[in-house]
């Protein structure tokens, strides 16, 4: 019997024919796998029919949140909660002075583990705090609501509870959510650690001080972290207790609202972080042991646990818990109008192994039998409800492993993820910068490293991000300058070690943007050279809160060097975005390892940069198309804290036969120019 045919027998999946994924199947690599890939496709049918029962579109399966939780209809409150194992419970709060009383005592429903109270709209009053006192065999406690929508800390105490939140619904004043970005250049930010002061920084804050400077820095897409709420501060919001609340510590619901509607008054768009590869381990405040039993919303014993992450497991096979998943991915999108999501840990969903200590270095390591097919199938459908509510969404995953399909169309056969992280990027940057002196760099591997994609989904290329600066790790920029930051980057100081790190931090952002296929990630404070690390308020650091904030006073100032920085990487994003240059394919690349040179073309544009560490080249010859080009960019003028060496602007003539023409460049060490074919007028203003 065929292996499609032994599988669909034994786990009673239908079979069906496929239609072949047209960039999937031009993987030659694939072929041997078809039959694997075929199983994915229908194994994905089976379970959207599976969770719908074939009644339903996945839209309207997707509305537990308006069934769910605390609702005012019409004449009173009602509230219902998902707890199978659970003997009685009942809603204890401000309105019932926290005792246990049978006028609040939920009722066992028709539907199997459903508990649901109606309650007089005089008995509960917008801002009182409540739980649930859950008994079930052998044991009681309490528990915040699953689908809590507000949920806030006491400040003596440090205890959460849900709280009401009846204000007047929200008047969107720019209610459409942005056009699609094609091209998203993303700014990476915590809305906690935006501010300077040594404190939790706010909604409102974040969009008076930190907006207008997204804005004027050119990036149209903001992600932001850390949304959802998580009782550990200083989990980076990765440890989830109640998806459904956004977090209290910023602020209030109408306060995200202003500041994504204002992010969309100015084409900003807004994703946030999907935490939905695990949850928080805590009982009280999350949703493990919500109902007595470990298995409610979890895997049973030890796949229900991520010993790497201290967290809980999602069972992706139970449709009450896909119900959870992808309503809470519709109430973002309806209540919030978010513009898409950065999925978070897809590589530890999509695998039994998680991805722990598993190398993929051949096809086989993705067909061999660990793929999760009920995780699989849930990331798929959530691309899928994402995108037929909001066409003009976007989804990034965070996947480190390559899983042949995950950027391809469901239709095709793949996931639906519009872009993946390029993880491998940063990776190699800190690799060369750490392990390695810049004199000898490989320019051959690097060139591959940031330009190693599939060529059936696009991606986001970034230097560093977060992950690179939390505790134990460093940005690139202190990698490169360490102590000297805190004395030398002031404009008179003469350092040689900060004009290198200054000339690489340039020069690696440079082209790592210019070599992204379809987009580029900053995170927040990096594009200026932010120094230190992140570090948030914990007990091995005395609970402060200096190393979770941005110093943004140092980009201010006129006289240090990180406002040079901060005018380099306003000028390649605002040029880059602008000019639309990536949506050129990458051509003509020429590689000379020995003088430590990298060219290319990208459409009418040159870029060549030179990476070695003191020799510079006068007559370095650029493979071109054109006849004539014209200097515009210049990692090394002095608006960007170089010594602008470059003083010949007149347009570089090409030379050679008809087949094959060239310029001849004078390149400076450690300097990067653009050039572009001058077809027509082009200025390129610093702050355009």
């Amino acid at each position: 019997m065929p292996l499609i045919d032994f599988i669909c027998t034994s786990f009673k999946v239908k079979k069906m024919t496929i239609k072949k994924n047209k960039k999937l199947k031009d993987d030659v690599f694939l072929k041997p796998y078809q039959d694997e890939l075929v199983l994915r496709e229908n194994y994905v049918r089976n379970f959207k029919d599976r969770i719908t029962e074939n009644k339903m579109s996945l839209e309207e399966f997707s509305n537990a949140h308006e069934y769910f939780g605390l609702h005012k209809k019409n004449d009173h409150w009602v509230f219902r909660e998902w707890a199978p194992n659970a003997t009685a419970i009942y809603l204890v709060g401000d309105f019932s002075n926290w005792k246990i009383i049978d006028e609040f005592a939920l009722n066992y429903g028709e539907q199997n583990g459903v508990w649901e109270i109606d309650i007089p709209l005089n008995k509960i009053n917008h801002q009182d705090l409540y739980k649930l006192k859950i008994y079930w065999p052998g044991g009681e406690g309490e528990r915040i609501p699953a689908y809590a929508t507000r949920v806030v800390q006491d400040s003596s105490t440090y205890i959460f509870s849900a709280q009401v939140w009846d204000s007047k619904p929200y008047q969107w004043k720019h209610s459409n959510s942005c056009k699609k970005k094609k091209f998203p250049f993303i700014y990476e930010a915590h809305i906690g650690m935006a501010q300077e002061e040594d404190k939790i920084g706010t909604y409102r804050e974040f969009q008076n001080e930190i907006l207008p400077r997204i804005i004027k820095s050119g990036y149209n897409t903001l992600q932001l972290m850390a949304l959802m709420e998580h009782p550990y501060y200083g989990s980076f919001g990765y440890h989830v207790s109640n998806f459904y609340a956004a977090s209290s510590r910023f602020g209030t619901p109408e306060e995200l609202k202003t500041l994504i509607d204002e992010c969309h008054k100015n084409n900003i768009s807004v994703i946030i972080d999907l935490i939905h590869s695990h949850s928080v381990k805590n009982e009280v405040e999350g949703l493990s042991r919500f109902d007595g039993t470990k298995y409610q919303y979890f895997h049973a014993g030890a796949r229900g646990y991520h010993d790497a992450w201290d967290s809980r497991c999602f069972d992706y096979g139970k449709p009450e818990v896909i119900h959870f998943l992808l309503s809470n991915i519709k109430y973002w999108l309806d209540e919030f109008n978010v513009d898409g999501f950065r999925f978070d840990g897809v590589t530890s969903m999509l695998y039994h192994h998680r991805g722990l200590g598993k190398e993929f270095k051949t096809y086989d390591d993705y067909f061999d039998g660990n793929i999760d097919l009920d995780a699989f199938s849930y990331v798929t459908l959530a691309n899928e409800l994402i995108h037929s509510l909001n066409p003009n969404a976007i989804t990034i995953a965070e996947e480190v492993s390559g899983l042949p399909g995950l950027g391809s169309p469901i239709k095709d056969g793949g996931c639906g993820f519009d872009f993946r992280l390029s993880m491998g990027i940063p990776e190699c940057w800190f690799k060369l910068v750490t392990e390695i002196s810049d004199e000898n760099w490989d320019l051959n591997y690097l060139f591959n490293e940031l330009t190693n994609k599939r060529d059936d989904e696009s991606s986001i290329s970034y230097v560093e991000s977060h992950d690179q600066a939390l505790v134990g790790g460093k940005t690139l920029i202190f990698e490169l300058m360490d102590k000297d930051m805190y004395f030398s980057m002031h404009k008179s100081s003469n350092n040689l070690i900060i004009d290198r790190g200054m000339a690489l931090h340039k020069m690696a952002r440079l082209l790592t943007i210019s070599l992204s296929n379809s987009g580029y990630l900053n995170f927040m404070g990096n594009e200026f050279g932010h120094p230190e690390w992140i570090d948030f308020p914990r007990e091995g650091n005395g609970w402060t809160y200096h190393y979770a904030r941005r110093q943004w006073s140092l980009v201010d100032d006129e006289n240090l060097k990180f406002k040079d920085l901060d005018n380099f990487d306003k000028a390649i994003v605002n040029l880059f975005k602008n000019e639309n240059i990536l949506k050129y394919d990458v051509s003509n690349q020429q590689i000379d390892n020995q003088k430590k040179i990298i060219s290319f073309e990208r459409g009418d544009y040159v870029f060549c940069l030179n990476f070695h560490p003191n020799e510079s080249q006068t007559d370095f010859k650029i493979n071109v198309a054109g006849q004539k080009y014209e200097l515009i960019f210049n990692t090394d003028i002095l608006d960007f804290g170089g010594y602008e060496i470059i003083k010949n602007n007149k347009p570089y003539k090409s030379m050679g036969s008809f087949r094959k023409k060239f310029i001849k460049v004078y390149i400076p060490a450690r300097t990067a120019i653009i050039l572009k074919k001058s077809n027509s007028k082009f200025a390129y203003l610093l702050d355009s």
